[in-house]
């Protein structure tokens, strides 16, 4: 354990501040678990706890072997990845809308382990990735409409009309952080109002489309839709339950909360373990547990724009902002949700929340800044030889 340790590289405040989002997060996930062990029935507390501990020693796991990459490889991988997120997607949406009941078109099970996989999740990662790299090597002073439209545009919208179907916040959230990183990295405004006004418009045709052959396009706009009606009239329903428990539990929490383990609001909100998971925390952590949280994760915040300054490519730079941004987004709006800033998203609080595929993805994600705030810079022998198998993949990807 010591000997990994003292070979770990990359900003130490972001380790501390991972290593404590995890640590912290036994103790919410620990209290909720008994409401799950209860309505489940077959597994008891202790077994979501070794769940949760197994999701997060693989996360860290993944944390470790991915900062250990030079950070300039990412730029083959995701033109690997892409091809490998979009069949994945694909699949998704064809094993049907509902097992046993659930929703399945946003999961795949994967054999043998018994896990569920979010492919969504993985797809939001690879296409910032290759976002950052599209924006790092195309000379965008001397960029054309119509050229970008088909080697940028093209592939991400292909990405977000598959996600669309099943999972609306997951996609606007992507395009959103998207336009965000191609106007942090110098993509013409004027081309992004024109994208931006595209995209609206094709969420329009699909909301229409969907309503008009409901049987031939399986979608969630009818939840979609009353879930910000909802939200605006404050009427009766199963969000809005989920809601006023979680504020229940805010309000009981006060300013120094119930304690470990005696939230009471657990038993009764749904997701408590996962999406709501923050009201939990505020419940038996009080509002300063809550502060301590929204600190580490503005903490995280400094520390990814400290990692983009020093960064000394472009491509670390954008590729810093485009896989770091989205965590702190999703946690404010975890948040927000809990207090009812937000309508119900389902995002769930990263590093926090049970669930293998949110805390792999957000490992992946530390690991990739991580691995740029190393300082990794790209090494070419003299003669043209290539060190490492990866660089040979990146180079020739980078070159088509």
């Amino acid at each position: 354990m010591i000997n990994t340790i003292n070979h770990i590289r990359g900003d130490r405040m972001i380790w501390a501040i991972v290593t404590l989002l995890a640590i912290f997060s036994f103790l919410p996930v620990y209290s909720a678990a008994s409401n799950l062990a209860y309505s489940g029935g077959d597994v008891h507390t202790f077994g979501y706890f070794t769940k949760h501990f197994i999701h997060l020693f693989l996360g860290f796991s993944i944390i470790y072997i991915v900062h250990k990459i030079p950070y300039r490889y990412f730029k083959g991988l995701s033109m690997v990845m892409f091809p490998v997120v979009l069949i994945l997607l694909i699949v998704t949406i064809l094993q049907g809308t509902t097992i046993n009941g659930a929703n399945a078109s946003r999961w795949i099970q994967i054999p043998l382990v018994g896990f569920t996989f979010q492919p969504s999740t993985l797809a939001a990662l690879v296409l910032m990735v290759f976002v950052a790299r599209y924006l790092s090597k195309t000379q965008l002073d001397y960029l054309s409409f119509k050229d970008s439209v088909l080697t940028l545009w093209l592939p991400v919208f292909t990405v977000l009309v598959l996600i669309l179907p099943a999972n609306f916040s997951t996609s606007a959230i992507i395009f959103s952080m998207i336009i965000l990183l191609t106007f942090l990295g110098g993509y013409p405004l004027k081309y992004l109002i024109a994208i931006m006004s595209s995209g609206i418009l094709i969420f329009l045709l699909f909301v229409l489309t969907a309503k008009a052959f409901p049987e031939v396009i399986p979608n969630r706009v009818d939840t979609w839709a009353s879930r910000i009606v909802n939200f605006i009239d404050g009427k009766d329903t199963q969000e809005d339950y989920q809601i006023e428990k979680a504020k229940i539990a805010i309000a009981t929490g006060s300013i120094y909360g119930l304690g470990p383990g005696k939230s009471i609001q657990k038993n009764f909100l749904p997701q408590s373990s996962s999406d709501f998971i923050f009201a939990i925390i505020i419940e038996e952590y009080g509002l300063l547990g809550g502060l301590f949280l929204l600190t580490l994760y503005l903490l995280f915040l400094f520390r990814i724009v400290i990692v983009v300054q020093k960064a000394d490519t472009l491509f670390g730079k954008l590729l810093t902002t485009g896989v770091g941004l989205p965590i702190i987004f999703q946690a404010l709006i975890n948040m927000g949700v809990a207090v009812e800033l937000f309508p119900v998203t389902g995002q769930t609080l990263p590093l926090i929340s049970s669930g293998g595929t949110s805390i792999w993805v957000t490992c992946l994600a530390v690991g990739i800044i991580l691995s740029v705030s190393a300082k990794r810079e790209e090494i070419r022998n003299q003669d043209g030889e290539h060190s490492h198998p990866l660089e040979i993949l990146s180079e020739t990807l980078n070159e088509k």
